[in-house]
């Protein structure tokens, strides 16, 4: 992806080596990768994506559910630091700032989420969480959480390296702030908390493949105004929501694949709306809830 030299945006805070204290996730948290009960962060701490696949998926494999997406906490303190200058987030911020001109033309009155980078834990508006859920989206303070070290978990255990990968993870989590913007997560909140738990995983699931496209739209209309696609990086992307598709998480952890837990998609399905929302570039092109075929 070509990025050196472009915009930065400045909605950026570089918690890293700060320290959080202990507590959980609260009902809000959007996780590219399903989030771990509070059981599991307690029996292997902060781990990596191998430790998030075994727990998530030997909890699925009982029948148990990880947290569910949407629902506002209570603000978190606001803390702003000076945004860093490292090339990795120097690159985040150019990816955000695109993802700002992306949707700030698709919708009106956009707010602009804010990116946090930290390392080991950190306090958001959903609670306190660990590295070990992965990078997420709290509706609470419409900010997106990272761990940069996802990135290397990605590559080296999940086969997807490449930065289009992590413009991918970033835009993902955007797209759960479009959602918060537009009404959809708080929806979904309402009907999820009515439902059954097949019921609610299956909503979940077209909250992620929506969140998916929404990273194809801007993937989309990113390269179409900036050409900014080198070779390969759609094959990037590709593979990066391939990597993080139920069936391939659930096969890989236990060997078993249950798609009554399911609540982010197949990883034929995440590859499929990503690639739809790259081709149309068209947000109503996105609507997972009304789809016949996910």
């Amino acid at each position: 992806m070509r990025w050196q030299g472009r915009r930065q945006s400045d909605n950026f805070e570089d918690r890293r080596g700060q320290s959080a204290g202990l507590g959980g996730m609260r009902g809000g948290g959007s996780s590219l990768v399903p989030l771990l009960l509070q059981f599991v962060i307690s029996k292997f701490g902060i781990g990596g994506i191998a430790v998030l696949a075994v727990g998530f998926f030997a909890l699925n494999a009982i029948g148990v559910n990880p947290l569910a997406l949407v629902g506002e906490g209570a603000p978190a303190p606001q803390t702003r630091s000076a945004p860093a200058n490292d090339a990795q987030s120097q690159f985040l911020r150019v990816v955000l700032a695109d993802t700002e001109d992306v949707w700030s033309r698709v919708l009106s009155n956009y707010r602009e989420p804010t990116m946090v980078l930290f390392s080991g834990r950190v306090n958001s508006a959903c609670g306190t969480a660990s590295a070990a859920v992965g990078p997420f989206y709290c509706p609470g303070d419409a900010k997106l959480y990272l761990d940069t070290e996802f990135f290397g978990e990605l590559s080296r255990r999940l086969g997807a390296p490449g930065d289009f990968a992590q413009a991918y993870v970033i835009a993902h989590e955007v797209g759960h702030h479009i959602q918060r913007e537009t009404g959809v997560l708080t929806e979904v909140q309402r009907l999820k908390s009515r439902a059954r738990e097949a019921e609610a995983n299956a909503l979940q699931v077209r909250v992620e493949l929506q969140a998916d496209c929404y990273a194809g739209v801007w993937a989309g209309r990113t390269e179409a105004a900036k050409q900014v696609l080198e070779q390969g990086d759609l094959d990037e992307a590709m593979r990066a929501a391939a990597a993080v598709g139920d069936d391939s998480l659930q096969r890989q952890a236990t060997g078993t694949v249950r798609p009554e837990t399911f609540t982010h998609g197949t990883s034929e399905q995440r590859q499929r709306w990503f690639r739809t929302g790259f081709e149309t570039q068209d947000p109503e092109a996105c609507d997972t809830f009304a789809a016949n075929r996910l």
